[in-house]
């Protein structure tokens, strides 16, 4: 099979400090998209971006294969992709800088705010025959949904024009699985719920509230709920691999809900959601990895920094690869191993439904984005793509 030689791109990063000290010169990371190249090869992805960066500096970016495999476009390194749950911690965010400014707090119950989440019922036993129900021994906090440890499940949507305020009232039409706090179930509906929250608690709506105060102070002007038509010519087809044909064929995205993805009556919905570029998303990582500060200003308290960042799920089993733990909106590396070996233990980010991968390791002061759109990947948490493009990173990066 003819392959096209890895493309390494020159990049101009915004504020950037030249008083940094020394970093690995850009050849030590040549082995980066040229180990990814094989995923392309093989017909597992279309194509994807890879950056490495610092608290102050990008350190690689490069892209590999297409971004379109009908066209034979190329693979660009500011191409758009579908981040979707790799959202979640920008929606912790917009939670966390309200909380700052004490019009929330993390263990506010949600009832507080959404009065249909008042006298929840839990399944206590089913069976195909019947359903036993028992009351919630407590409300949901903001914390509960933020860990996964709610027991809200997922909606059925029929459409994609109900409003976000619609969506999140329908979960409370169902019982919860678990009595609050007691286990991890990942729920993107729990996080969409406290997106709705904001839009109470914040007055404005959810995506108005995340250009302002999210979105523009970091400089991520290719972060959107909707693409306009203009960035759609930039943005990477989503893929499923064929079971008949063992190809890559062009699929849809589940969370548009049949909508398209420049459909501004689809709601902003934060647990999924968002489209975005590897720099855009490195740029909201530098701000975490900078205790909440960025471009002179303060986004977030740094001990709020700390705290969405700690291990909260300490006793409860979390996380789909082995050595995870739930920090508030954000997944933790707690045991280091197999996909995540070359991270230290403290490393939070989060993952995507169609394989994408962010994570800072606050100990070495990195961050690893990862950009692919491949949906029905088995556990892109702990796929060889991921753990490929982090283990040639870290090698690069020496001890």
């Amino acid at each position: 099979m003819q392959t096209s030689l890895p493309r390494l791109l020159p990049v101009l990063w915004a504020a950037v400090s030249l008083a940094a000290a020394p970093v690995p010169t850009p050849d030590k990371f040549a082995a980066i998209p040229e180990r990814m190249q094989a995923f392309v090869d093989q017909g597992e992805v279309s194509g994807a971006v890879m950056l490495v960066a610092t608290r102050d500096r990008l350190l690689h970016l490069s892209a590999i294969g297409q971004s379109d495999l009908a066209s034979g476009r190329k693979m660009e390194t500011n191409d758009f992709f579908w981040i979707a749950s790799m959202t979640k911690p920008m929606s912790a965010v917009a939670v966390a800088m309200l909380v700052d400014e004490g019009r929330l707090g993390f263990d506010d119950p949600v009832e507080k705010y959404l009065p249909e989440f008042r006298n929840l019922w839990v399944v206590k036993e089913e069976t195909a025959e019947r359903r036993v129900l028992v009351p919630a021994a407590r409300p949901i906090t903001l914390r509960d949904l933020l860990t996964h440890t709610s027991g809200l499940g997922e909606y059925v949507v029929y459409g994609p024009h109900w409003t976000l305020a619609e969506m999140v009232k329908s979960m409370t039409r169902e019982p919860l699985k678990f009595q609050p706090g007691t286990r991890w179930s990942y729920s993107t509906a729990g996080v969409d719920t406290l997106c709705r929250v904001v839009e109470v608690a914040g007055g404005a709506p959810f995506a108005e509230f995340m250009q302002r105060r999210l979105f523009d102070p970091l400089g991520m002007k290719d972060s959107t709920f909707w693409l306009t038509p203009e960035q759609e010519k930039r943005f990477a087809t989503n893929y499923r691999r064929s079971q008949e044909t063992g190809k890559l064929e062009p699929t849809t995205i589940y969370y548009m809900y049949g909508g398209a993805v420049t459909d501004r009556e689809r709601p902003p919905l934060g647990g999924a959601g968002l489209f975005s570029t590897a720099g855009d998303v490195a740029k909201f990582y530098q701000m975490m990895l900078n205790g909440g500060e960025a471009n002179g200003k303060r986004l977030l308290k740094s001990e709020t920094v700390a705290e969405l960042t700690r291990e909260q799920t300490t006793g409860i089993k979390a996380g789909w690869v082995p050595g995870s733990a739930w920090g508030l909106g954000f997944g933790l590396v707690k045991e280091p191993q197999s996909a995540t070996a070359m991270l230290s233990p403290g490393t939070f980010g989060h993952g995507g439904a169609h394989g994408t991968q962010s994570w800072a390791d606050p100990r070495r002061g990195v961050i690893y984005v990862l950009m692919i759109q491949r949906a029905g990947l088995p556990n892109s948490d702990g796929s060889d793509l991921r753990r490929v493009f982090q283990e040639t990173a870290g090698a690069a990066l020496g001890p």
